[in-house]
């Protein structure tokens, strides 16, 4: 499977988890490929909208430019949705983590497995906060 499908595969299984909480959610197809800012995710429901970019590694580390995770806040602000990273470790559960939670090294935005089971939320949480 290319790192595209795993990608991909990874939105569609959170678009799923949202839908079965009766949370409204979809896909942005291309995002990061056109030239307005665009997350992967957009969901919501009667009280909450919320804005994700979505990795999925089976490093133990993955990073994030500095652009797309200021094209995933000014998305937010723009939309009126709170921004979120989701990432899913191989044979992982998926952590939610605010762009704060973010390690920033200067030249981009990292999180580990260990600050994203420290930090990081749980779907359950996630979608109670």
């Amino acid at each position: 499977m290319s790192l595209k499908s795993k990608g991909i595969n990874a939105e569609r299984d959170l678009i799923h988890k949202f839908w079965a909480v009766n949370w409204a959610a979809s896909r942005i197809a291309g995002s990061g490929s056109i030239k307005y800012p665009a997350p992967d995710i957009i969901a919501g429901n009667t009280l909450r909208k919320v804005v994700v970019e979505c990795k999925v590694t089976k490093n133990g580390c993955q990073y994030f430019s500095k652009k797309e995770i200021e094209e995933l806040k000014y998305f937010g602000e723009a939309f009126g949705a709170e921004p979120w990273v989701a990432i899913k470790f191989d044979r992982d559960r998926w952590y939610f983590l605010t762009l704060e939670d973010l390690k920033d090294s200067g030249k981009s935005f990292s999180v580990n497995k260990e600050l994203a089971k420290f930090k990081g939320l749980s779907f359950e949480e996630f979608i109670n906060a």
